[in-house]
């Protein structure tokens, strides 16, 4: 299946003879991740953390007070920019496989494009949910034990991330890599 628009967005980026057999889009809207067991209770109490310090060192004079402001704009973005700009990058990336290689087109302020020859996937793995969605793995994760999943401060491997029938998508993959 491929989708009209994505396959305008993606159409600069191949070749003359290329041509697109599947494209596809993550999902939208905030998503709860398998580390935000974790960071959400560990976010709550920094934040909290900090507003109660600055409230107790604003005892001390203003200008101490002015020194939590880093803690705070930490806390801020645990709290809710980290769930608003992985939003933000999910709605604007686009993933496409040819017959030679999978395309990634992802990025908030600039455009970021990774390309992975089929023929060199080191690894193909997916996590599949109840509702068929999933993730596709292109590649055995750098760090295994964080899972995969998306960490800011890091460059992942790449992968097909929260995919409709991301069976199928694995599927088309084993079989363009027999070929």
């Amino acid at each position: 299946m491929v989708d009209i628009d994505v396959e305008t967005e993606l159409r600069p980026v191949l070749s003359n003879d290329e041509k697109l057999i599947w494209t596809g889009k993550p999902r939208t809207g905030v998503v709860l991740r398998q580390s935000d067991f974790f960071l959400i209770p560990f976010s709550l109490f920094w934040f909290g953390f900090i507003i109660i310090w600055i409230i107790m060192v604003a005892k001390g004079g203003f200008i101490f007070s002015l020194l939590g402001i880093p803690g705070v704009l930490v806390g801020v973005y645990l709290v809710f920019g980290r769930f608003i700009l992985d939003a933000m990058k999910r709605k604007n990336t686009i993933y496409g496989i040819s017959s030679n290689r999978v395309i990634i087109k992802s990025g908030i302020f600039s455009r970021e494009i990774q390309s992975v020859s089929i023929k060199n996937i080191p690894e193909l793995n997916f996590k599949v949910k109840s509702d068929g969605s999933g993730t596709l793995y292109l590649s055995s994760p750098r760090y295994p034990f964080m899972n995969n999943e998306y960490k800011p401060w890091m460059r992942q491997p790449p992968c097909l991330e929260f995919v409709e029938n991301v069976q199928e998508v694995y599927n088309l993959l084993v079989q363009l890599q027999a070929k």
